[in-house]
């Protein structure tokens, strides 16, 4: 059995959606191969930022679960404050499951056909199209492929992704009645982990909270205990998750390929997210619309060296957008897994909270916020070692 298009799409979550949306509304063939069924449940955190929510605003109707105003800090359970700004949300909540099918009619009603039940084993290239061979042994052939499969999927084994960092996330969504759903309604809670590099969150989304905490691979015991107090701490242990799960985080080389003839790869399956907070729907948003536009003019390219130049402006639009914003996450870091105290004590001043309140508005972006004069020394001085406060008080006032 064989199918041809314009355009394949493998993996049907926000990256491949958003591909298949931009894709199919610029007229291309288009079609989404999904090994599950929607909606089916993914491990994530669920908070949409301000580029994710500016992505899918011509799309859909986000089915946000709350809208965060306030935040909790702690730093391994001590040094509690708050801090709230009532103007607008800084955050909207969704779970994904519901999230995922509204894109998913989304692109059903832009035109792109949805294939469930699809589990594509290997991909290829056959006689100037790019192959998806599925697990029934039936083929998709199309002029350009995008994969989205995760980075553990074979659309990054076939293009050649490397990762040079790998996080393990561990959640629990919990069930909690109305008392409780109260405290935490508009309000998340961050907490900066005991292990270099980690933290914790707890994500309001209605009737249940999402708690999870994400280190680096390798020190599972350690990344399971921290949960477990974390859990403890809240005062949430004797509530039973509906589910308790775990994932990896691929973050990619700044060097590793988006582009194998045919195929490209975007969002999990290219390593594309902050390694920072490890916040990727937006980089999977971003990346996908960018890969589904290139895919789309490259479909309906006249020769190959136009064919071409419409691949390669996905590579240019990611290293344009997406590169820079993953560079300065590195840095942040880097500074935050040999100083979190710093980081804490910092946002709890008026200006570490403003810079707070716009990167999650999107109001500034990561490179933006970092190649301030001030953010930029006070880091050089954080990677030295240092623990000026003058430094970090200048770093406060360049992001006002």
């Amino acid at each position: 059995m064989r199918e041809e298009w314009d355009v394949a799409v493998v993996g049907g979550g926000p990256a491949g959606l958003a591909a298949a949306i931009t894709a199919a509304t610029a007229g291309a063939r288009t079609v989404v191969l999904e090994r599950s069924r929607y909606p089916r449940y993914k491990t994530c955190g669920g908070g949409l930022i301000g580029a994710s929510l500016a992505t899918v605003a011509p799309w859909i109707t986000v089915p946000s679960r709350d809208h965060i105003h306030a935040v909790t800090a702690t730093h391994d359970g001590d040094r509690e404050f708050s801090r709230e700004d009532t103007t607008r949300p800084l955050l909207e909540m969704v779970l994904r499951d519901e999230f995922d099918d509204a894109l998913r009619k989304a692109a059903a009603e832009a035109g792109a056909s949805i294939r469930e039940d699809s589990m594509v084993r290997a991909i290829d290239h056959d006689g100037g199209q790019a192959v998806a061979r599925l697990a029934g042994g039936e083929q998709v052939r199309a002029r350009v492929l995008v994969g989205t499969d995760g980075s553990g999927g074979v659309s990054a084994r076939h293009a050649g992704v490397e990762f040079e960092q790998v996080d393990l996330g561990l959640e629990v969504e919990v069930p909690v009645p109305e008392p409780v759903r109260h405290r935490w309604r508009g309000r998340l809670q961050l907490d900066w982990g005991p292990i270099p590099g980690s933290y914790g969150w707890v994500f309001p989304k209605s009737d249940r909270l999402t708690v999870g905490v994400i280190a680096a691979r390798g020190q599972g015991d350690g990344t399971r205990a921290y949960l477990r107090r974390f859990v403890d701490r809240l005062g949430l242990a004797g509530y039973p998750p509906v589910h308790d799960s775990g994932h990896l985080t691929r973050c990619r080389t700044l060097d590793s390929p988006l582009r194998k003839g045919r195929v490209l790869v975007a969002g999990d399956a290219a390593g594309l997210l902050e390694p920072w907070t490890r916040e990727g729907i937006s980089f999977a948003l971003r990346s996908g619309t960018f890969a589904g536009t290139a895919a789309a003019a490259a479909a309906g390219a006249a020769d190959e060296a136009e064919f071409d130049r419409a691949l390669d402006g996905y590579l240019r639009d990611v290293d344009r957008v997406l590169i820079p914003e993953m560079r300065a996450g590195r840095r942040l870091l880097s500074a935050f897994m040999r100083h979190p105290g710093l980081f804490h004590r910092t946002l709890a001043t008026p200006p570490g909270w403003r810079a707070f309140t716009k990167l999650c508005r999107s109001e500034v972006s990561f490179a933006g916020a970092v190649g301030r004069p001030g953010v930029r020394t006070a880091l050089a001085a954080l990677g030295r070692g240092g623990r000026d406060p003058v430094l970090l008080g200048a770093a406060g006032r360049s992001s006002r």
